[in-house]
């Protein structure tokens, strides 16, 4: 299980170096990801979407909280991003909860859990904090998130 963690742990100091490429090295070639924006990714979707993230990232900060393994496969940690958030310049401070699943020595499940809404209020202002409780937003920010990735 500290293997897992150590895993989990160059994901995210890899993150916090906006370094896609060493994120990646810790993936299978079979990722499956799921957040709030994206939606379900897979495989280089997945990779493409970190890359993106890595190189847009403006005034960027990553903290990693405590990573626990739950049992011989599934992790978890909660980490903060603080960022500039590239589409309108507004800053967020996203408070995440992550778990994965690790199989041989690579990530193959990963899915951030965080508020949506509160996510939605910080980056797009008083448009966010009106509309990103509703299923449209959501919906019309995702196909938009999704179409850069595909």
């Amino acid at each position: 299980m500290e293997q897992h963690i150590q895993i989990v742990r160059n994901f995210y100091e890899a993150f916090a170096r906006r370094d896609h490429r060493a994120m990646q090295l810790q993936y299978s070639d079979h990722i499956q990801f799921f957040d709030p924006v994206f939606g379900h990714l897979e495989g280089d979707q997945v990779r493409r979407m970190w890359q993106m993230l890595c190189e847009r990232a403006r005034d960027f900060s990553l903290v990693i909280g405590d990573i626990h393994a739950l049992d011989d496969e599934y992790v978890t940690c909660e980490w903060t991003a603080r960022y500039t958030y590239s589409m309108t310049g507004k800053p967020v401070v996203n408070k995440v909860k992550a778990h994965m699943r690790i199989q041989n020595g690579r990530i193959t499940e990963h899915s951030d859990a965080f508020s949506f809404h509160r996510w939605a209020a910080q980056a797009f202002g008083w448009t966010g904090y009106w509309l990103g409780w509703t299923g449209f937003f959501r919906r019309k920010l995702q196909s938009k998130a999704r179409a850069m990735v595909m």
